[in-house]
């Protein structure tokens, strides 16, 4: 059961408060993290499996944990619940640290509930019937979007199939149909893939995260797929802008850019 006494308002105001101290690391209580948890996966479970969103929205690609990053994304297309938000996932880096970071700031226990929380999941999303959103790209065993509201939650993502393809699922330039990944799972897929697909559910768009790319956005088959990275100098190694799609109200798409952080360079002359 959930603590009727939590004050989400609260904790979102902790949260904020870095804002004002850059360095400021705020540290909730464990128990507030795990009923935040519990809490979302119950608003998690009580939506369908493909979100329907209306507009406008502001779609955000990966984050990887780049907080702060995020509040500056909410600077400039407003904060929530006043600006509508899709994220695609990514939310966090396990590659780079939120194992590590949840075992030296609390236990591993905790990041077990994080995960628990995660797999309650929705899968995707539409925007207005006419832009398609996931985290990764598409499946071959896609045929129908009624199949993906019958997908039980919560679930582990399989290393194979529908679920794992919409997670994993690359487009690629270079082929046509369907194509083995370099990532070891999935597939990557060709522009004809996509076109298929966007003619047979009359759908304009689809918007998909997965990938650094160097603009924070990118375009695949005539702007008929976009794929959108919001993390700018993702985990300090890239030189990459990160972005966010602006949907308005009528559709019209735009984007929103947090340009990447330029290191000054300290040029030394010999006398």
């Amino acid at each position: 059961m959930i603590n009727k006494d939590l004050d989400v308002d609260s904790i979102v105001e902790q949260l904020l408060s870095i804002k004002e101290s850059p360095n400021k690391q705020v540290q909730l209580p464990e128990t507030q993290i795990r009923q935040l948890c519990q809490l979302s996966r119950e608003l998690f479970l009580e939506q369908p499996m493909i979100v329907e969103v209306a507009s406008p929205v502001n779609i955000v690609g990966d984050i990887h944990g780049q907080y702060e990053d995020m509040l500056r994304h909410f600077d400039k297309c407003g904060y929530p619940p006043d600006a509508n938000y899709l994220f695609l996932g990514d939310y966090v880096d396990r590659i780079y640290g939120f194992y590590d970071e949840c075992k030296r700031r609390y236990n591993i226990k905790l990041w077990k509930t994080f995960t628990d929380c995660f797999n309650c999941l929705p899968i995707a999303a539409v925007v207005e019937d006419t832009i398609f959103c996931m985290h990764g790209g598409l499946s071959p065993d896609l045929k129908e979007m009624s199949q993906l509201n019958k997908l039980e939650r919560p679930l582990d993502v399989p290393d194979h199939g529908l679920i794992c393809d919409l997670l994993w699922a690359d487009p690629d330039e270079d082929i046509t149909g369907w194509g083995e990944n370099d990532r070891g799972v999935s597939y990557t897929f060709g522009g004809d893939v996509v076109l298929d697909f966007l003619n047979k559910h009359d759908l304009t768009l689809i918007a998909r995260a997965h990938q650094v790319v160097e603009d924070g956005y990118q375009f695949f088959q005539k702007r008929s797929l976009l794929t959108l990275f919001s993390a700018p100098n993702y985990c300090g190694e890239f030189d990459n802008a990160g972005a966010v799609l602006v949907v308005s109200e009528d559709l019209t798409c735009s984007f929103q850019i947090l340009p990447p952080h330029k290191e000054k360079k300290v040029i030394v002359k010999k006398k």
